[in-house]
Parts: C-alpha cells; structure tokens; sequence
C-alpha cells in the first residue's frame, strides 16, 4: 500500500508538472530576445529615405512589430565603417568611398552594397572674392574637403591631378585641408580657405551663407550627370543571417524613394524638420531648394560610377598598391527581387 500511494502521489506530481509546462510558452529564439536591425545614417539631405522613411514609418511597417530599429546617427563615413567592423552597426546609408574602403580593409567579409540611395549633390564651391575663374587660378590656393579620403576629398584630388594641379605635400602648391562641412562655412568667411569640394547641403550653404559660388558641379564630369553620393550597406554577417529583414528594408526604401520623388515638397518639409529634430537647426528653405535641384534620391546604385572612384582613390594613394578587386562588392538579389515584385526594372 505505502509504495502504490508514493507511485500514485509521483504519477500526480508528474501530470501536475507536465501540464504546467504545457501551459507556458513555448520559447525560441524569437521570443526568448527582440529582433534588433541598428541603422546608421546621417542628418543629411542624401540620406533622405532614411530620415522620411523613419518619421513616416515605413521601415518599422515593413519589418513589423516585433523587429526594434535602433538608430545611429554618424557625421562621417570612416565612422560607419568603424561600427560596421565592431559588429555594432547592421544596415547604414554611406557613401561610395568609405564602402570601397571598408570592402578593402576586410578583404571583401565586412559588408556588402545592397542598393543605392542618392546621386548628385556634390560640387566644387569657390569664395566669390577669391579671384579663381579657371584652373590655373587655384595655384597657391587653399581647398577644403569634408575628411581626408572621403568621397568628395578622392573627387577633390583627382580634379586637381587633372589639371596638373600639384599638392604641396607632393611638392606643388595647391593646400588641401580635411575639414569638417560646418567649420568651412566660417573659414569661408573669415577668407581663410579659397574652396571647398563638398556635398548638399553643405555646397548651397557655402554659396548663401559662405559668399561662396559654384565652380563646378560634379555632375558636370559624369555621363547623364548620374554619380553615386550614397549607398546602402549591410554587414555581410547580417545578411547572410536576416535576409529576411534586409529584403524588407530594401522594399521600404523602395517605396519611400518613389514617394519622396512624387511629392517632393511634402518630402522637403518631413526632411528638413527631422533634421532640425536631430541637430537643434533646420535648414533655410532656399538651402533647402537649391539643395535638392542638385541631387535626386534613388534605389540604383550606379555601380560604373562607384569603380571609377575606386580607380581615383587607388591612384591618389588610399587604397593601398594593389588594385582592388571589388568584384565581390555588390549584393543586389534581394533589391531585384524587390523590384521584381513590384514589376520594375531590376538593375544589372
């Protein structure tokens, strides 16, 4: 009798038990932790999706509830590279050069070009009273760039090697100087430096805050005026392990691309006051027009323009003295199945 009652008082705490954790939930690694996706983009007019599609939502609709966007909010391109290589930092708008450069420095495992976002806005901006009109005229001239092997400081570089124009660390006399896009304003001002090579809103800026006038813009150099100024990339890590999550922010970026290009002023309202959320000022509506006349947002990422900036960067020094493959650079199956599946043209 004493071992049938423990047998039946086991047999019930076992019923007792099982139902129990029948009763719970079951647990995985989906519910157990959030799904995070950290984003990194600038407050900046070329990173436009990014800062519309944010405010209007689109993104967190796409990846649903249960994926947490953490935003990053980065000033400089070698930035983002340096957060993609910690492992702190998953999908971020950038420009060509700081991907080239990363894509290098990894041996092609740090991340990969999955879209593009924006084309144009970049110029050459010369002080009105500085007396340049022609290339010989930046002889013995001081010429800003936003960071040294950045994307415009490459462009700035390979002008000047163009025109024979030589640096002085290489034994000429034409200066240029790394400097952040807010401090050229005042330099301009103060008639400490004679240019800047930079890009929107920054070059608008300098010619109505800065007394400054376009020498060039950059478009002028390219076919159709359709450059790279950034791209979307991924780290290879996160792609290969949430395609999911990268094919749907692809299609939000899709979608916020083709309605910041049908209604562009309701765009530049929604941009420009997020930009005043994100850094205390929002730009002056003239800035703001002029700005977006030079540039336009797109998912193509004009993959023969991003080569040619490699070979610039490669022949002034940055990229080291092999010339890079970067065969491995592009991942965009996921941008044309998008495109696929809303009937567009998908890119080659």
């Amino acid at each position: 009798m004493r071992k049938s009652a423990k047998f039946v008082g086991f047999l019930s705490l076992f019923v007792i038990l099982f139902f129990a954790v029948r009763a719970l939930p079951i647990l995985s690694v989906s519910n157990v932790t959030d799904k995070v996706v950290r984003v990194g983009y600038f407050p900046n007019i070329t990173h436009s999706q990014a800062i519309a599609g944010m405010v209007k939502g689109v993104f967190q609709k796409e990846l649903g509830p249960d994926v947490k966007i953490e935003i990053k909010i980065f000033n400089a391109g070698p930035s983002v590279i340096e957060a993609i290589f910690a492992g702190v930092l998953d999908i971020a708008y950038v420009g060509p050069n700081p991907a080239i450069n990363g894509y290098i420095k990894s041996n092609g495992e740090a991340l990969r070009i999955v879209a593009g976002a924006a084309s144009g806005g970049a110029g050459l901006v010369v002080r009105n009273d500085s007396g340049i009109s022609k290339p010989e005229d930046f002889h013995g001239r001081t010429i800003a760039s936003p960071q040294l092997g950045n994307t415009q400081d490459v462009a700035l570089r390979s002008w000047l090697n163009k025109h024979s124009l030589v640096l002085k660390e290489k034994g000429g006399d034409v200066k240029v100087c790394p400097i952040a896009n807010p401090d050229q304003i005042t330099l301009f001002n103060k008639k400490e430096i004679d240019g800047a090579w930079t890009v929107e809103p920054w070059v608008s800026r300098l010619i109505e805050e800065g007394n400054g006038r376009l020498y060039l813009d950059e478009r002028e150099l390219w076919p159709d005026g359709e450059f790279v100024t950034a791209n979307i990339i991924v780290s290879k890590k996160f792609l290969d392990k949430n395609p999911g999550i990268v094919k749907g922010w692809l299609k939000a970026h899709v979608e916020i691309t083709e309605w910041i290009n049908r209604n562009i002023d309701e765009a530049k309202i929604i941009i420009n006051n997020e930009i005043k959320n994100l850094m205390g000022v929002a730009l002056r509506e003239s800035v703001l027009n002029s700005a977006f006349s030079r540039m336009k947002v797109t998912y193509d990422p004009i993959k023969s323009s991003l080569r040619k900036s490699a070979e610039a960067a490669f022949n002034e020094g940055f990229l080291g003295d092999k010339y890079p493959d970067l065969s491995g650079i592009y991942s965009l199956e996921l941008l044309n199945q998008v495109l696929k599946d809303k009937e567009m043209r998908q890119i080659d």
